[in-house]
């Protein structure tokens, strides 16, 4: 293979030095959504040494989230500081000094360097949050959703940042899980997409990038595997135990796809598929599932009801 000219080399050095130069380092973050996801990112980010601001509707709904987030402090210090309580009660209180509360998001993203939204999984409801949010923001600011399945290019859309925009999927729990999937639309700059995954290293996960296409990795993969075990099932071919066991035994997975499904929520894994099946309808592997629809109607959502496509005491 012949080689590069010099001048073209040393022009991409020089081109991949300026682009590193102009990232945005993060310090400031503002999460919006105090439930699970929300909660576990502000514990990473606080304890990584973040300035973070977690807002949610209520001082209740907040207060809830901080006595969570203390709780699962706690719990790691148990392991990471097994020898020096000391030094584990210390950071616990540094981290939580490093956290503060506020039912008022856009007072409060005045001086943030990134917002991470981790609200309910509505489209509509995330865009009318971003594009107030647009209004009340710095120029600098990035603004990043946690969604699993919504498109990222859709939400950007709503606000006049566009290159300033992209996604941060975190998995649950977050304190225990180190994927991070970085997600950049057709309009994110090099620049954000950089920033949001030097903020993933920064806060202790593993990033992986992705292009915003639906389910980004995980899920894509995912998802239409769970589908395909519940048609396998639908037509007879095998039981569901023995498909998990065949997973487990098989494949080594710690969870078969029921096991799986219930785990997640069989509500959740509908609202899915159900999105993906009205962007792409012919996609067979997005094809909705009859029974699936059946117990989510039954409300037999899964473990959080006492009954999916097993029972719970």
């Amino acid at each position: 293979m012949a080689s590069a000219p010099r001048q073209f080399v040393r022009a991409a050095s020089s081109d991949a030095a300026t682009a590193a130069a102009k990232k945005l380092l993060i310090k400031h973050v503002t999460i919006i959504g105090g439930g699970l996801m929300g909660a576990g990112i502000a514990q990473v980010a606080a304890a990584s040494g973040h300035t973070v601001v977690l807002v949610d509707q209520s001082d209740e709904i907040l207060k809830k989230s901080t006595k969570g987030i203390e709780e699962s402090l706690k719990r790691v210090t148990k392991k990471k500081f097994a020898d020096n309580p000391e030094a584990g009660a210390e950071f616990v209180k540094k981290t939580l000094k490093n956290l503060t509360t506020s039912t008022d998001a856009a007072s409060v993203v005045h001086s943030t360097d990134l917002v991470i939204e981790a609200i309910v999984e509505n489209l509509s409801v995330k865009n009318e949050l971003f594009k107030t949010l647009d209004k009340f923001a710095p120029e600098h600011t990035i603004f990043a959703s946690n969604t699993s399945s919504l498109p990222i290019t859709k939400m950007a859309n709503a606000t006049t940042r566009q290159d300033r925009f992209g996604g941060l999927h975190f998995f649950n729990p977050v304190p225990m899980m180190k994927l991070v999937e970085v997600i950049k639309t057709p309009m994110t700059s090099q620049k954000t997409f950089e920033s949001l995954t030097d903020f993933s290293k920064a806060v202790g996960k593993s990033p992986v990038r992705c292009k915003d296409t639906p389910g980004f990795i995980v899920n894509r993969l995912l998802v239409p595997y769970m589908m395909e075990a519940v048609r396998l099932f639908e037509r007879g071919d095998a039981s569901k135990e023995d498909i998990d066991v065949a997973m487990k035994l098989g494949a080594g997975y710690p969870m078969g796809p029921f096991e799986l499904l219930d785990y997640v929520g069989l509500d959740t894994s509908k609202y899915i598929i159900d999105g993906w099946h009205s962007l792409e309808p012919n996609n067979p592997l997005f094809a909705p599932s009859p029974l699936l629809n059946k117990l989510v109607e039954e409300k037999k959502l899964g473990k959080k009801t006492g009954e999916g496509f097993y029972k719970y005491k």
